[in-house]
């Protein structure tokens, strides 16, 4: 089930499937690690203020409107 990263709550997880966007956006999640492929885990996500996540062994925070840019394929039940 593909839903964007903005969606996740806290402690959730997926895989990073598809980023939304121009170039210099894609650009920009490539640099922090979302890459299609990647496996995320949501660290904080209040609904409000920048997303923090774990991403290839480190963590990243980024706005919610680019969060919502980057869809992720989680299973069925887990979020």
């Amino acid at each position: 089930m593909l839903k964007p990263l903005s969606d996740l709550g806290s402690g959730e997880h997926g895989i990073v499937r598809e980023l939304q966007g121009g170039r210099r956006l894609a650009a920009r999640l490539a640099g922090l690690g979302l890459t299609p492929g990647a496996a995320v885990a949501v660290m904080h996500n209040y609904g409000r203020g920048p997303i923090t996540v774990a991403v290839m062994h480190t963590r990243v925070a980024i706005g919610l409107g680019q969060a919502a840019r980057v869809m992720v394929e989680t299973r069925e039940g887990e979020a």
